[in-house]
């Protein structure tokens, strides 16, 4: 298969879809990759870098979008990258779709098939090409809420870990999943007061677990989201449901309530983010107040370290991808963990939660592809 790799051209997206660690492995599996120059300049990797590991470098985007059949990317497309998909071509990337109805309307109007990291499951019902963003973004998280915390940038003045005889910051976080976990243990790590709120007491007895006491789990209610937000001085939204919009557990009534400075990171803001008052920024304006409260809502967060990102997403997305080279679609039918990453075939939207997100028809794969 003649696999592409255009430069990705969001606002400081630095990360690129294949490292030439994972170019020579798909050559090495019999398929060609074609490489946009200066592809890999984010992460350090020139021309020769991916010459060397046996792809072609194209001169522009047009020619990869144009010569490749199946396109592997990090971000979204943006809009002049979705007009220039096509029908049959297999695009392989991140999509967060339920907030975003432009670009799932792009993708039906290609006809492409397009198949979303953040949905494609593993045999123990995890998100296995979501996870190691979701590991990066935790713990930039707690990075990101002490840089706001600083009185220059708005914040309280505050410093997360505190000192001898100074009590350290109340870091609140919503949601024990991945990104949860690497937050807690960031902050925690620094010598932050940590609370995790989740609704799986399963889920709290793991926590509980693997942290030894050094972070406090709650149960997740109305009652203790607002009890725990307003007495917090870094919240971190990190609640997920696979392909959904986030749910939105902090209103902008709550806000008032809330510590003066006090600062909101929402991870979630990828699917829609679940603080009433998010709107995703960049990484060039990453913040902004309302009602007192410091916002952080960037919207690729790992692509702030996108040497480290990228080889831990290829990591992950390396077997998915060969086996899409290897099989095209017939992949996403026989293996029901691409099936699942399916998220738009053939005009149709393929994936349930994002249909009813958007508000539009939902068609199964069998009648998809029938």
């Amino acid at each position: 298969m003649k696999v592409g790799v255009p430069k990705e051209i969001k606002t400081h997206e630095y990360r690129v879809g294949l490292t030439p660690g994972a170019v020579r492995e798909y050559v090495a599996a019999g398929h060609s990759v074609l490489v946009e120059s200066n592809a890999g300049a984010g992460i350090g990797a020139t021309d020769d870098n991916y010459r060397k590991a046996g792809a072609t470098i194209a001169t522009s985007a047009r020619e990869v979008f144009a010569s490749s059949e199946m396109i592997v990317k990090v971000k979204e497309p943006q809009p002049s990258e979705w007009t220039q998909l096509r029908e049959n071509q297999i695009l392989f990337t991140y999509l967060h779709l339920a907030p975003d109805p432009d670009q799932a309307k792009g993708l039906m109007n290609s006809g492409c098939t397009a198949i979303a990291y953040e949905t494609v499951t593993d045999a123990h019902g995890g998100l296995p090409l979501l996870a190691p963003m979701s590991e990066v973004a935790g713990r930039l998280a707690i990075e990101a809420a002490g840089a706001a915390l600083k009185r220059y940038a708005g914040g309280r003045g505050l410093l997360i870990g505190g000192v001898p005889g100074v009590p350290p910051a109340r870091i609140v976080v919503i949601g024990g999943g991945v990104v949860g976990t690497h937050a807690a243990r960031m902050a925690a790590g620094l010598g932050a007061e940590v609370t995790i709120l989740d609704r799986s007491i399963t889920r709290l007895r793991e926590l509980d677990e693997l942290f030894e006491g050094r972070v406090r789990t709650r149960f997740s209610t109305i009652d203790a989201v607002e009890e725990e937000v307003f007495a917090a001085d870094v919240v971190i939204g990190a609640v997920l449901v696979p392909g959904a919009s986030a749910p939105k557990l902090v209103s902008r009534g709550m806000l008032s309530s809330m510590r003066k400075r006090s600062v909101i990171v929402d991870v979630a803001i990828d699917q829609g983010g679940c603080f009433e008052t998010s709107r995703a920024t960049t990484h060039a304006d990453p913040t902004y107040e309302v009602d007192g409260v410091i916002h952080y809502c960037v919207a690729n967060m790992p692509g702030a370290v996108p040497l480290t990102s990228s080889q831990a997403l290829n990591n992950a997305t390396l077997p998915f991808g060969l086996a899409l080279a290897g099989r095209g679609f017939a992949a996403v039918l026989e293996n029901p963990h691409l099936r699942a990453g399916l998220n738009v075939y053939r005009g149709r939207l393929t994936y349930k939660a994002v249909a009813e997100s958007l508000g539009l028809p939902f068609s199964p794969i069998e009648q998809a592809a029938a």
